[in-house]
């Protein structure tokens, strides 16, 4: 091996693995934002997803829930919370998969329902 092509050597390999590691460590996340369109404050917001959940304590009307999670695996997104007039509410959202990612928007509305609005990729 030539002194120059031994001294580019270390040069190329750090680049490739650089490289490498680079479109290696994608993380792929969905960015949820729930949103009270519900007239009342609710309380105990839970969102279910494969493989873990998030929440808040309490959420007033109009106000907003921001989150980014990772979907593992696949499988529906569940809501639970409970409302102002202490009745329990279970809605049932799409169904989420392994690599998928974009933004995905929920509106409770009142009587215990929700509009999802998801503009997220086909799974990787």
């Amino acid at each position: 091996m030539s002194r120059r092509a031994a001294s580019r050597s270390p040069l190329c390999v750090a680049a490739l693995l650089s490289a490498f590691l680079i479109s290696a460590c994608h993380s792929y996340h969905i960015d949820a934002t729930i949103e009270n369109r519900t007239g009342a404050p609710i309380q105990l917001l839970e969102a279910d997803y494969p493989s873990a959940s998030f929440g808040i304590d309490k959420l007033a009307p109009d106000a907003r829930f921001q989150y980014r999670f990772q979907v593992r695996g696949s499988g529906p997104l569940k809501l639970s919370y409970t409302a102002a007039n202490g009745q329990s509410v279970q809605i049932s959202g799409p169904t989420l998969a392994e690599g998928q990612q974009g933004t995905l928007e929920i509106d409770l509305e009142p009587g215990g329902k929700a509009e999802f609005h998801p503009q997220l990729t086909p799974p990787a």
